[in-house]
């Protein structure tokens, strides 16, 4: 896999080249993945409804076809965008979902935070008040809250186009999260979001780029 760092780039343009780069590949076309840093951008996914963007204001909003509801892009956040041919892996679109979600719980882990997975909601969770805890989820969901006691530090929304991959992931590590509270983050009203600064792990952006870019390369290996 050929991992490339694009540093802080717009999002659309990174849109067109994931289009293009997906369009052209054949079955030789070796594995990428793109790591970069978006200035602020709401992105809505194919079936994304309005009713969940609340007050965008001054930050543009970009309709995609992922999968998934509207998401935040900001500095502080690493996003990455695996352009993954599965039928050449030998998985199906679950399976790779899954992997994407190891990752980062494997990259969490690294810094000594417990990443968990909630289930119907793709993406990886956290404990805020107590993030290192290893307890498994238990016990029946509140129905008033879902997530109850949890935070969202990573989203998750993919497309597939003959059996090949793109979009991808973002891991919040030192963000501004007030962007969130303008829109419902991936659909789910009152969710919290949190990043590895609020949970009181500080490094910088190359650094948990690399970490994650070691444990997806790792999950994404014939």
């Amino acid at each position: 896999m050929i991992v490339k760092t694009l540093g802080r780039v717009d999002y659309l343009p990174t849109l067109e080249a994931m289009r293009a780069f997906t369009a052209a590949r054949d079955a030789d076309t070796p594995d990428e993945l793109w790591l970069c840093e978006h200035p602020p951008t709401f992105t809505q996914g194919i079936a994304g409804k309005p009713e969940h963007l609340l007050l965008p204001g001054d930050i543009p909003v970009v309709t995609t076809e992922r999968g998934g509801q509207v998401t935040y892009h900001g500095p502080g956040q690493v996003t990455t965008y695996p352009l993954v041919d599965l039928r050449r892996l030998g998985i199906f679109v679950k399976e790779y979902v899954f992997r994407l979600e190891t990752a980062l719980i494997q990259t969490l882990d690294s810094y000594g935070v417990t990443g968990l997975r909630v289930a119907s909601a793709p993406g990886i969770y956290v404990r805020p008040a107590d993030p290192g805890s290893h307890a498994a989820l238990s016990g029946p969901v509140d129905p008033h809250d879902a997530f109850k006691g949890l935070a969202k530090v990573a989203a998750l929304g993919i497309k597939v186009s003959r059996h090949c991959t793109y979009h991808g992931l973002a891991l919040n590590v030192a963000m501004d999260l007030e962007p969130f509270q303008r829109i419902n983050p991936c659909g789910y009203a009152g969710l919290q979001t949190t990043s590895l600064d609020k949970l009181g792990v500080f490094t910088d952006w190359p650094t948990a780029a690399g970490r994650l870019a070691e444990r997806l390369s790792a999950q994404l290996s014939p």
